[in-house]
């Protein structure tokens, strides 16, 4: 990692390991919190969750029309943690469903941007992004899983301990963050658009058939992906896996092993072939979600959760790169952004909405005594949505000879999950 130096190499690796701990630490068991700590129905744990894509859709503005004009990243990103942290330990003290939708709005906003400026930060250091960034960013991977581990063997899932750790975490980042490598706003003295922000030069993309199949494709398939991010680990809880949140922790371990090969099947399949794999993946894992069992059949609820490394890389950092290669040099930022806002926002929190609502569903069609399980239902439903969604991609997406390129650095930029 020629033109780092170790003490900068050091705190970037800390900065990324404390930013996804953080996250970590109350995201994967905040519906087991809820369901079971607070006994707030699927609706309410959906829409809980589904602050995180609003935070999505309106840290563009926050960091294109202020981090980048006025102050230094390692500032503004000290600032957000601080301010979160209050917010996190404030969202302790709240036990009914519209008060915590709203604090967590307010965490969603001051969190969200901070994914975009740790990245900000540890490119304006390094001299080779594409070769030195992945050895920093791992550590985030890492943070996320030590982060789990630890909830799991404390067995605090059911409690508010969780977001007392992401809360004591998040002073230590802020504070750490003050004294990062200076990261001088980028966009100093240079106006900046609304246009710019949400990237909606990128729009002019969607002229392309195979393109806008492929915006359409990313929107839906984050629908049945909002059953995972919020309801796996209350799942796994209510089936009686004992370390729930340690042992999903597996998906970021095989996550950090695809991302290392992807290359390898880049080439090989391309763009098209490894977004359907990905696709795939997240039907298979449903199902083995459904037709699993806390006895003889575990092993099933194991290999769902290690599918994540396909289900998260061949998805999401494969449509990254095929955004990259298909976007004019000129227009690559604002086509990414615009692809960002799709997915994480618009597309999660769709997804996080329809979860708690057919969890709800379910649950109230179920009957006890009659040895119905709602979770198998449940699960087939993102499973079947997940199909619908594979098959029209197959059918329209034409995929170009230029899309089959090497993956570049941005790629590796994506937030952990």
């Amino acid at each position: 990692m020629a033109g780092l130096s170790p003490n900068i190499r050091l705190r970037l690796s800390i900065m990324m390991f404390l930013q996804f701990f953080v996250w970590g630490a109350w995201c994967v068991t905040l519906a087991t919190y809820l369901g079971t700590g607070l006994h707030f129905d699927g609706a309410a744990i959906g829409d809980a969750y589904s602050t995180l894509p609003w935070g999505a859709i309106v840290a563009p503005f926050f960091v294109g029309m202020i981090a980048d004009r006025f102050f230094p990243a390692q500032i503004v990103l000290g600032v957000c943690h601080l301010l979160g942290a209050v917010v996190l330990y404030l969202v302790i003290g709240i036990t009914t469903p519209q008060p915590f939708f709203w604090m967590m709005i307010v965490y969603a906003l001051c969190y969200m941007p901070t994914l975009a400026l740790v990245n900000a930060i540890s490119f304006h250091q390094m001299s080779s992004p594409q070769n030195q960034f992945p050895a920093i960013r791992v550590f985030g991977t890492l943070g996320w899983i030590v982060a789990g581990i630890l909830v799991g063997s404390l067995g605090i899932e059911q409690t508010a301990v969780p977001l007392q750790i992401a809360a004591g975490c998040s002073v230590l980042m802020g504070l750490f963050s003050f004294a990062l490598p200076h990261t001088p706003p980028k966009a100093l003295g240079r106006k900046v658009t609304v246009r710019d922000v949400l990237g909606l030069d990128a729009l002019a993309l969607l002229k392309d058939p195979s393109f806008a199949v492929f915006v359409i494709g990313s929107l839906l398939t984050c629908i049945p992906l909002g059953f995972y991010y919020a309801f796996a680990n209350l799942f796994l809880n209510e089936r009686g896996i004992a370390n729930a949140a340690g042992k999903m922790t597996m998906g970021q371990m095989s996550e950090v092993f695809f991302m290392l090969v992807m290359p390898f099947f880049f080439v090989r399949l391309g763009v098209k072939k490894m977004l359907l794999f990905g696709m795939v993946a997240w039907c298979i894992r449903y199902l083995l979600f459904a037709f699993g069992n806390a006895g003889d059949l575990v092993v099933l609820y194991y290999l769902g959760i290690l599918l994540h490394g396909i289900c998260y890389d061949f998805f999401f950092v494969t449509g990254q790169i095929y955004v990259d290669n298909t976007a004019p040099k000129t227009i690559q930022a604002s086509a990414q952004g615009f692809i960002g806002v799709i997915t994480y926002g618009v597309g999660m929190m769709i997804g996080y909405t329809v979860a708690g609502r057919i969890v709800d569903y379910f649950r109230e069609q179920a009957k006890p005594e009659a040895g119905s399980d709602p979770w198998k239902a449940i699960w087939l439903s993102p499973a079947a949505m997940a199909v619908v969604v594979m098959l029209l991609f197959a059918l329209f997406f034409r995929e170009k000879p230029a899309a089959a390129a090497e993956p570049p650095a941005e790629a590796e930029a994506a937030p952990a999950k």
